[in-house]
């Protein structure tokens, strides 16, 4: 049989096939198993897309930071509103997700090596990471909150009681709000750094090594819930400096990043993310 012949009866089982299944299709909602294995998708097959559906499991990045993600310290159990989702683009996919905890020093770094497909905490939008990593949606938005000493309410009421040289802030190394500070508080306050998860960055100021923590709105108002004995908010109805707040993937995979993009707005125009946001909230007692 000759290349023509061959390639000419491949090209009418094709078409019989599709025409068959079309048929078939007459009073059906979805398409059946025989066409959807026939159409192509365009989709690269080294696309992360391609790649999760073919190996059935997709490798996902985390950094603990209620109520976005966090781990029961007595089960060991992850939780939290973007632990959720995770799960519900997994179940939806039909895969399994294996878990990398990192910290939100290296969560991009691991990315860019492969060490994991998504980093699937909350990630605040930042320039200098931008320029690294690629946003995805977004889901949701964070301002900033700074956290005090209850000993000092009298001296810090508002935000620009903190715009001093002679006041000490605290963040966590790799934080979004790092950079930010200088923008915040011009006056240029001293600032000193912790390394690990988030909420480390609370310690100095317990210990009244430093005046303020600043974080994401969230993890402020929270932390602040869990440490009434001695930790306050300085000025909570008004967060500064709102960004968004998502996931991120690398650079180079339009397919991966159309089909995450236009998921995490489905979940946003749907509620779905405002609802597990008051859910975990209340969870966790800050709400």
């Amino acid at each position: 049989m000759t290349d023509d012949v061959s390639a000419g009866k491949r090209d009418f089982l094709k078409t019989a096939m599709l025409g068959t299944a079309s048929g078939a299709l007459a009073g059906a909602v979805a398409p059946g198993a025989a066409l959807a294995q026939i159409l192509e998708t365009n989709i690269r097959e080294d696309s992360v897309l391609a790649k999760i559906r073919r190996e059935g499991v997709i490798n996902v990045g985390y950094a603990q930071t209620g109520p976005w993600f966090y781990k029961d310290a007595k089960s060991g159990e992850l939780g939290g509103i973007y632990k959720d989702v995770v799960d519900m683009l997994a179940k939806e996919l039909q895969i399994k997700v294996a878990w990398k905890e990192v910290t939100f020093g290296n969560s991009t770094v691991g990315l860019r090596r492969g060490d994991y497909d998504l980093f699937g905490s909350s990630l605040v939008y930042l320039v200098q990471r931008g320029l690294v990593v690629s946003y995805v949606g977004p889901l949701y938005s964070k301002g900033v909150l700074f956290l005090i000493h209850k000993d000092n309410v009298g001296r810090f009421k508002t935000v620009a009681d903190l715009n001093d040289p002679n006041v000490t802030i605290s963040v966590t190394t790799g934080a979004s709000e790092e950079p930010r500070i200088p923008l915040l508080l011009p006056k240029g306050p001293k600032v000193i750094t912790t390394s690990g998860q988030i909420t480390l960055g609370a310690e100095p100021v317990r210990a009244k090594r430093a005046d303020a923590w600043i974080s994401g709105d969230s993890d402020v108002l929270l932390f602040a819930k869990r440490n009434e004995s001695w930790a306050a908010v300085v000025d909570p109805a008004h967060p500064l400096d709102r960004r968004p707040n998502t996931w991120v993937i690398r650079y180079g995979d339009a397919e991966w990043k159309q089909f995450l993009d236009f998921w995490c707005t489905y979940l946003v125009v749907n509620g779905e993310i405002e609802r597990l946001f008051k859910h975990h909230m209340e969870k966790l007692g800050a709400a």
